[in-house]
């Protein structure tokens, strides 16, 4: 399932527009990706989009 654990961002769904105008359903999925991380003294491997490995890194 595409959704963040850390700040459960899941995948959005709209219509694709092109010059006609003319909808058509489509999903867009979070950049997930697997990372290690650690809490507290033991590493806990999890799934988090993009975003929040980019504020991990920052802290």
């Amino acid at each position: 399932m595409a959704k963040c654990q850390q700040c459960g961002k899941g995948p959005q769904f709209g219509n694709n527009r092109p010059w006609s105008k003319k909808a058509t359903r489509h999903k867009w999925d979070v950049n997930i990706q697997k990372v290690k991380v650690t809490e507290g003294s033991t590493t806990v491997s999890k799934r988090m989009c993009a975003s929040c490995i980019k504020t991990l890194s920052k802290a």
